[in-house]
C-alpha cells in the first residue's frame, strides 16, 4: 500500500473500531434508539471513507500496474473495477 493511504486507512479503521465499541455500549445500556441509529449511520459514513481510500490505493497501484501490463491483465483490471462498482451500486451507497 502507498504509505500515506495506509496510514489514513489504519486511522479510519481504528476510528471505526471505537465507534463500534461505543454502539455496543449504547445497546447494552439501552440507549435511546435514535441515538444508536445516529451512531450506526456515522459508522456507515466512516466505512465509505475507508472504502474510498482502499479504492484509491488499488487504482494507484494494482490497476495502474495491470493496465501497464496490458492484454488479459488489463481486462482483469476492468473486470475488478466493474465488480467494485456493482457491489457499491447493489448496496445503495
Amino acid at each position: 500500500m502507498i504509505d500515506d493511504i495506509k496510514k489514513r486507512a489504519l486511522h479510519r479503521a481504528r476510528i471505526l473500531e471505537g465507534q463500534l465499541r461505543g454502539i455496543e455500549r449504547m445497546i447494552d445500556d439501552e440507549a435511546y434508539c435514535v441515538e444508536i441509529i445516529t451512531q450506526t449511520l456515522a459508522v456507515q459514513k466512516s466505512l465509505r471513507s475507508l472504502n474510498k481510500l482502499l479504492v484509491e490505493n488499488h487504482l494507484r497501484t494494482h490497476v495502474t500496474e495491470m493496465f501497464e501490463e496490458g492484454g488479459s491483465r488489463r481486462d482483469d483490471a476492468v473486470d475488478e473495477l466493474l465488480t467494485v462498482f456493482e457491489l457499491q451500486q447493489n448496496r445503495g451507497a
